[in-house]
């Protein structure tokens, strides 16, 4: 079917979703949220339930940046792992923003159950060495989660038990969490849009939220003209999500701090027989690279793989080669089977990989800097900023402790030494 989101197999495959209008003309509400992605979705939707008047702008269609067009990988925990969270901040909020994403884990799960989302969730995450050695650092973490953190779901699986699991010898043996998954990115968010219009939410496309300022004790949020007209939101307060698509409206701090990169990922055909012997436990597969590979099989029995990345506005001109390069190194003999879909889409990311969660300024608050964790994050997040717009700020303030310095360089220089950095890893892989 075509949605008129960003082709993709994603798009091909979602369930139908009515096109919405844009903003046309001057509204008020509670609360203004910018961005129809996981975040702003599960803010509109907390509130709504609560009776909260909710407007929410979205720059183009519903799902259609991150939240529709990404792996569709499910990670437990957050970005970063629990030891380097105890090191930063202390135990006690390491265990506080684990049990943060063991709540978002539940649910993501009970959104899906309650409104009853086609996004057909699979559970078993595993994550693959591509080099030789690191078995012990991966016994003593499954240690750590069980001893410290009491997660029982990680298990150690050999170099020679992993090749028959996902058919291909290109990795070195890793570990298996039971307690992730994968699913159908584009149609979680249509799912999630669904319900928080059900609940009362307004959501319009194709209105893009240009700027905001305070007039009185009101905040007022200016859509670009659309086809010739736009309009105007007043608030009382504003919720600013999109991740890596956030522009000028999220203002300095966040510009300085979130900065958008691409990746990369395509679908081949149907496999038939040979779709058996490939990922056999219809788990999630991502490896141990600084840009990883990550893959998984469709319902159809397609390879979905993502692999490689730009750090440069644009995509590369032949998406299916660019990504199909990647793919035949871990599984060559795929060279014969046909591409049928290659997309890209941008993320935000941080210098430490932790979100950027705060309140800009009173009233105003922003959740960007997922850094490839957004499925499972985003839609609590989205509640948890919703709560703070209610007063319940103990969520925002947890999250507003991690530390999320600005990028180096400053505007001009950030850039090109983020590029060349994040390409030194990059070359490393290759090593």
């Amino acid at each position: 079917m075509n949605t008129g989101h960003p082709a993709s197999w994603y798009a091909a495959t979602a369930t139908p979703f009515p096109a919405l209008p844009a903003l046309r003309a001057d509204t008020r509400a509670d609360v203004c949220i910018v961005g129809a992605g996981y975040t702003g979705l599960g803010a509109a939707l907390a509130l709504a339930r609560r009776g909260v008047s909710v407007v929410v702008l979205e720059a183009a269609q519903v799902g259609s940046g991150g939240s529709g067009r990404n792996g569709g990988q499910v990670h437990t925990g957050q970005r970063n792992d629990q030891a380097w969270l105890e090191k930063t901040i202390g135990r006690d909020d390491a265990l506080r923003l684990w049990a943060m994403s063991q709540d978002a884990r539940a649910h993501l799960l009970a959104l899906i159950a309650e409104h009853q989302i086609a996004c057909g969730f699979r559970p078993g995450m595993i994550h693959a060495r591509h080099r030789k050695g690191g078995e012990a650092e991966d016994a003593a973490h499954i240690d750590f989660m069980r001893s410290r953190y009491g997660y029982d779901q990680l298990a150690l699986v050999g170099e020679a038990e992993l090749a028959d699991e996902l058919g291909t010898d290109a990795y070195h043996g890793g570990l298996v969490d039971h307690g992730g998954g994968h699913l159908h990115p584009l149609n979680l968010a249509l799912g999630m849009a669904r319900a928080a219009m059900a609940a009362g939410a307004v959501i319009f496309e194709h209105s893009r939220a240009a700027a905001w300022r305070r007039e009185g004790g009101a905040i007022l949020v200016d859509t670009a003209p659309h086809q010739g007209k736009g309009g105007r939101v007043t608030c009382d307060q504003l919720i600013l999500t999109g991740d890596g698509y956030l522009d000028d409206i999220a203002g300095g701090a966040a510009r300085a701090r979130v900065m958008p990169i691409n990746n990369f990922i395509l679908a081949t055909e149907p496999l038939g027989e040979r779709a058996d012997t490939i990922i056999r436990s219809n788990a999630a597969v991502a490896d141990s690279r600084f840009v990883i590979n990550y893959f998984r099989k469709s319902p159809d029995g397609r390879l979905i793989f993502g692999g490689g990345e730009n750090y440069r506005p644009g995509f590369p001109p032949d998406l299916k080669a660019f990504v199909r390069r990647h793919m035949l190194k871990v599984y060559p003999g795929l060279a014969d089977v046909e591409v049928t879909h290659a997309w890209g889409g941008t993320l935000g990311i941080t210098v430490h990989r932790a979100p950027f969660v705060r309140e800009l300024a009173p009233g105003v608050r922003i959740a960007a800097g997922y850094s490839g964790q957004g499925v499972m994050l985003a839609p609590w997040f989205g509640k948890l900023l919703a709560d703070a717009a209610l007063g319940d700020r103990q969520g925002l303030d947890l999250l507003a402790r991690l530390p999320v310095p600005p990028f180096p360089g400053g505007r001009l220089l950030r850039w090109p030494l983020t590029v060349a950095g994040l390409s030194w890893y990059a070359l490393r892989d290759r090593m």
